[in-house]
């Protein structure tokens, strides 16, 4: 593990079932995504001649992106240079071959900045954990496989892949406690925080597939009750009301979702519950057990839930006190809570706000709509 987190635990050896592997065919990763954009790129002589020359399109929701082999750009990304993308590259393509699911090529990616920033690290002496060595940081001494093989980048995601489909439930976990099950690192929580950098190179490599479901190696948007493969899902099945920030309401902070009296609220990621109270009206009255009405104040019953990367989303006017308590960790998809109209409310609805950089307050508030759509989950059911 490189940087200021300390070096990873010894991981426990296993038995591995080898999946067969070809890398050295073209990888085409021509995906169905979500979003229109980037322009397309090429990436060849990944690492080596058994690595897979791979061509990747740039975004087109909905339909099949067209390739374009002649384009020799790479993306620009502030924190990694071209060596790193090719390294993420080679991790995307080993997971389509294995035909994991995009959830898990956002998990690998994550691990791997964790581990070593997407670098292919040699033998660093004491900057190494005992024998760790690649992407990954695997120990030969632990099963992984020999010096060179878990330095060959191809190699070492597919041994990471196999255990990590061994996991259960794994597509449903939190990101960090999927990658944690394969690594068995010493600092479990440590790989949350890449989470967003590692959606934003799934999507920029392959295409949007972090905006797509989980379960689909051709994926697509997703719906009610689906989840993204970047951890995504939409709090409710809903037409949007009120919008953000409006011209004859400019301090309405999130969007309203209109769906019926005791709908179930879905966490949106998954995070910890930062807050799950009644919140008192103008008066300073805590009386959420009934119905609200324009002008009285407060969101009513509500929930703040703390994601990777700071992401805060809030859920407001639940019908009765929410299912969950401060403290808690949540999963994507956990229900936290019925639809109601309690505090400042005209009628049943789903007030949904996101926040940003851990700001739980006005000024950390963004507009729903649009980052819900990048996550693949757009609000309305529109993308």
């Amino acid at each position: 593990m490189i940087g200021p987190d300390p070096a990873p635990a010894r991981r426990r050896r296993g038995r591995l079932r080898l999946v067969p592997l070809t890398v050295s065919v073209t990888v085409a990763l021509a995906l169905l995504c979500c979003v229109g954009g980037a322009a397309a790129f090429m990436l060849t002589s990944l690492g080596g001649a058994k690595d897979p020359t791979m061509t990747l399109a740039g975004d087109a929701c909905g339909q099949g992106a067209p390739l374009a082999p002649d384009a020799a750009a790479m993306p620009r990304m502030e924190t990694f240079g071209p060596s790193q993308l090719r390294n993420a590259a080679v991790i995307i393509a080993v997971g389509r071959q294995l035909r994991v699911p995009p959830r898990g090529w956002v998990i690998a990616v994550a691990t791997a900045i964790q581990e070593s920033r997407l670098s292919n690290l040699p033998y660093l002496g004491a900057g190494n954990d005992h024998d760790s060595l690649g992407l990954f940081q695997q120990r030969p001494s632990q099963g992984w496989g020999t010096p060179a093989q878990v330095r060959d980048p191809a190699y070492a995601a597919r041994k990471f892949y196999e255990r990590l489909v061994r996991v259960k439930g794994w597509e449903s976990l939190p990101l960090t406690d999927a990658a944690q099950r394969v690594q068995r690192s010493a600092f479990p929580n440590a790989y949350a925080k890449h989470e967003p950098a590692a959606t934003d190179i799934v999507n920029r490599l392959a295409n949007g597939a972090a905006r797509a479901i989980g379960a689909a190696v051709n994926p697509r948007c997703a719906t009610a009750t689906e989840i993204t493969a970047s951890g995504w899902t939409l709090p409710v099945h809903a037409k949007v009301g009120s919008g953000f920030r409006t011209a004859d309401r400019p301090t309405h902070n999130g969007v309203d979702l209109i769906v019926d009296r005791f709908t179930e609220i879905h966490a949106a990621a998954s995070g910890r519950v930062l807050v799950a109270r009644c919140d008192p009206d103008h008066q300073g009255r805590r009386n959420c057990d009934v119905d609200g009405y324009p002008g009285k104040g407060g969101c009513g019953w509500f929930v703040d839930i703390l994601h990777a990367g700071g992401v805060i989303t809030r859920y407001c006017h639940m019908v009765q006190a929410p299912f969950v308590r401060p403290g808690q960790l949540v999963r994507a998809g956990d229900v936290i809570g019925k639809v109601g109209t309690s505090g400042n409310s005209s009628g049943p609805h789903l007030h949904f706000e996101v926040h940003l950089n851990g700001i739980r307050a006005w000024a950390g508030g963004i507009d729903p709509v649009p980052f819900m759509r990048d996550r693949g989950v757009p609000l309305g059911g529109a993308a």
